[in-house]
């Protein structure tokens, strides 16, 4: 029994800080006065952080889009320094940002998706035609 315990704690632990990573991302993408350096080193900085702690198996809808969103943004911050160190390819940095600020929205929505129920019952309710 404890161990199963302890195992729904790491997975939780574990979806918070993918959270976290993701909001923390989504929200530098979203200044004013976006600084691409400023993004790299914030998010690298987050991710050593989201490394410290032990990753799991994801079972739900959710948890698996955030930790597919953050590989994403990992991706994207990775083609990015390649791309800097061989100049063979144009910047293409506001394409990827437009599609991890996508992802992210398809994700929020996702989230609230689960708050809404459809009612069941809904054809047997009484109807007086007002």
């Amino acid at each position: 029994m404890q161990k199963e315990v302890n195992e729904k704690t790491i997975r939780l632990r574990y979806i918070r800080v993918l959270e976290k990573f993701v909001t923390k991302s989504i929200s530098l993408l979203k200044y004013d006065n976006f600084d691409k350096e400023l993004f790299k080193k914030a998010t690298i900085k987050a991710f050593n952080e989201l490394q410290k702690t032990k990753s799991c198996d994801l079972y739900s809808e959710y948890p698996v889009a955030v930790r597919n969103l953050t590989l994403h943004i990992m991706q994207c911050i990775d083609n990015d320094s390649q791309e800097d160190e061989w100049e063979t390819k144009p910047n293409n940095f506001e394409e990827e940002k437009a599609s991890i600020l996508k992802q992210a929205n398809l994700l929020a929505k996702l989230k609230n998706n689960n708050r809404y129920k459809k009612d069941k019952h809904k054809h047997k309710k009484f109807n007086d035609g007002y």
